[in-house]
């Protein structure tokens, strides 16, 4: 779907209205360092691809910070719209071909498939650090290559459980397990009882690798050492892969084929119990007034604990990546150090309703995380994530293992007894040092 700059005129205003609370004088901490100037190029004009929202406030205060920017500078701002599964190699083609948008807003370390293809924006990745408290390091993984941001970080979608209160208690828990072997104990109750859970082993980009990243992280396993050496045929995949064979028979079937809308149509029709995903879920409920009862029973939590003893998930970030096939890249940084300031982030985090968290420390205090108790699950998204390249570096060998799923599709071989533990772990193995010989 594209956006026309009509759709920005009509949106925008509405959503700048809702967002003027937060038009608002910068803190006393906020002293610019070395504050980079862009002056657009005539005729400039910008094409922005971004994912697809499940948030529709979320999107409207996106639209209505491009509004805002055409307002300012008189440069017109086209948004297109993708599935999340089609982000990835949209952006990849665009990389390849040299032609197309100008920004991409993409997934985790995506920037690392084609980083010769980017634009250097390190005037205002450190002009933003600087300003605004620094980077949350997890995220600034993401987006630096060579000590260079090849991308900025826009937000961490957060991902936590959600679940029906109601028939978690049905089930004979009073609350929610905060440790796995609770955690299949329940679900196996719950289905007992009608009520399957449901997680993705599906090519979701976002439900699927932060499902099946915490599985094998909670268990202690990892797809490389430090060295960046392919580990993850060993005995903590192998516990987290019978754990999940365990599991898998409490699921509603067919969610090893789940992208990352399956489980939120599922959920919301009444067909699962439990599931992770972004806050949207609930919001899905609680805007519809025909599912008014269900939203008063959802409540929000961190996936359980498991053998390593501390909380390990993943959690999916977005970051801004400007291509050098861009005809206007004076106008294309003006764009991104706009919505990047204080009045512009503060407003899209505020409406995004806890669905994308702060890439900078200083919007930590935003009043969202502490308006509804069903945010708290979400609000240090940020600041806890590990990257999915862990225990070793990020680059185009860990950007290329997710793109192409081995993690999640070992799970899902091992969930629906396609292959044993074992022989899922050595083909994951066999996979990922495709991707990781060279070192």
């Amino acid at each position: 779907m594209t956006i026309s700059r009509r759709d920005l005129l009509v949106t925008g205003a509405a959503g700048l209205a809702a967002a003027s609370p937060f038009m608002r004088a910068l803190p006393a901490f906020a002293q610019a360092a070395a504050e980079p100037k862009f002056t657009p190029e005539k005729g400039a004009e910008l094409r922005i691809l971004r994912w697809s929202p499940f948030v529709p406030s979320e999107e409207a205060a996106f639209i209505a910070n491009a509004k805002a920017f055409t307002d300012q500078t008189g440069v017109p701002v086209r948004i297109d719209k993708e599935s999340w599964e089609d982000i990835r190699p949209k952006a990849a083609v665009a990389a390849n071909v040299g032609s197309g948008p100008d920004i991409v807003l993409v997934w985790f370390d995506d920037p690392f498939q084609y980083p010769d293809k980017l634009v250097d924006v390190s005037d205002i990745g450190t002009y933003l650090g600087a300003k605004y408290g620094g980077w949350y390091p997890g995220l600034e993984g993401y987006t630096k290559n060579d000590g260079k941001f090849i991308g900025l970080p826009l937000a961490t979608i957060s991902n936590a459980v959600l679940y029906r209160d109601s028939w978690v208690r049905e089930a004979g828990f009073s609350t929610f397990p905060d440790k796995t072997d609770a955690f299949l104990e329940m679900c196996k109750a719950l289905k007992a009882k009608g009520h399957p859970a449901g997680f993705t082993l599906g090519h979701g980009v976002g439900d699927g690798n932060n499902f099946c990243h915490w599985l094998l992280w909670s268990h202690g396993g990892r797809m490389v050492d430090d060295n960046n050496k392919v580990a993850i045929n060993s005995p903590e995949t192998v516990a987290a892969l019978r754990y999940v064979r365990q599991l898998y028979p409490t699921f509603i079937p067919g969610t090893e084929s789940w992208l990352d809308v399956n489980n939120n149509r599922a959920f919301l029709a009444g067909e699962i119990s439990v599931t992770a995903n972004g806050v949207s879920l609930y919001y899905s409920a609680k805007n519809d007034p025909k599912l008014a009862e269900m939203a008063a029973d959802i409540r929000s939590t961190n996936m359980p604990i498991g053998p390593v003893g501390s909380k390990v998930e993943l959690f999916q970030v977005t970051s801004t990546v400007l291509f050098k096939h861009t005809k206007y890249p004076q106008a294309a940084k003006a764009f991104l150090k706009f919505i990047f300031e204080k009045p512009q982030m503060d407003a899209w985090i505020t409406a995004s309703s806890a669905y994308c968290c702060q890439p900078l420390k200083a919007y930590a205090d935003n009043p969202v995380w502490t308006s509804n108790p069903v945010h708290k699950a979400y609000a240090s998204a940020s600041e806890t994530l590990r990257p999915n390249g862990y225990a070793g570096k990020l680059g185009p060998a860990s950007a290329a293992t997710m793109a192409d799923y081995v993690l999640v599709d070992m799970f899902a071989e091992a969930a629906t007894g396609a292959r044993t533990p074992e022989d899922a772990a050595k083909r994951a193995e066999q996979r990922a040092t495709r991707f990781y010989r060279n070192g």
